[in-house]
């Protein structure tokens, strides 16, 4: 007697196929960047350099959202005059 496919057994199966496709992008990841300690060391300072301009941005819009109003180049037209030709 053949066995009812139950909800659980598909799901399972997607589990092991997209943990087989992990697995082989893990790998593939590995002998491209962490295998040699030069592509390894290339890669994290690679890697730091994205980082810090990903930070700096990223806290300088935090920053600009939270002042906004409050700095220089918001207000500034109302300090200026407007040099009349």
């Amino acid at each position: 007697m053949k066995r009812k496919q139950t909800i659980s057994d598909v799901s399972f199966r997607s589990c092991a196929l997209d943990l087989s496709t992990n697995m082989a992008l893990a790998k593939s990841v590995y002998n491209l960047l962490f295998r040699r300690t030069s592509t390894f060391a290339i890669t994290i300072m690679v890697g730091a350099v994205f980082f810090e301009r990903l930070f700096d941005q990223g806290g300088d819009a935090i920053f600009e959202q939270m002042n906004r109003g409050k700095l220089w180049k918001h207000i500034q037209h109302n300090y200026e005059k407007k040099e009349e030709e």
